[in-house]
């Protein structure tokens, strides 16, 4: 069975580090993006099951990069969380008003992450199956 990807955004290199190593040593795939930009390249070209996005970064800030992959077809069923030092009820309403499906805070202890990191996967497959069993048999 393949690892599940994980796309980690943040422009603190230490802390995308740290969350690669912390979630790579429970068997996740980490892919690496250190801006906005770069995160919906990297998404595009090696399609992660799931992407962790920072709010404050270079070149496009993180509510945009979330939204413009829920805009995408390809990506409006890819779990994004943001996880951001930004905790404001005005900041998380507008994170999920862009689509995210969870928003976390930092700093942050591995097990909340990992715990919405497995829910939203699981989620993700659910969804899939059901959407592959919905559609019409070739005969």
């Amino acid at each position: 069975m393949a690892k599940e990807r994980v796309l980690v955004v943040d422009d603190e290199r230490e802390f995308v580090d740290v969350i690669s190593e912390r979630l790579g040593a429970k068997g996740f795939d980490i892919l690496r993006a250190f801006d906005g930009k770069e995160g919906i390249e990297r998404a595009q070209a090696d399609k992660p099951d799931l992407i962790i996005l920072d709010i404050a970064m270079p070149e496009m800030n993180g509510y945009d990069v979330c939204r413009k992959l829920k805009l995408d077809e390809k990506f409006k069923d890819t779990p994004i969380i943001i996880l951001t030092a930004k905790f404001q009820p005005n900041d998380i309403r507008f994170g999920v008003g862009m689509g995210a499906d969870a928003y976390l805070t930092k700093p942050l202890e591995l097990e909340p992450l990992l715990q919405t990191v497995k829910a939203l996967l699981k989620v993700r497959k659910r969804r899939i199956r059901e959407s592959v069993g919905s559609k019409p048999r070739k005969s």
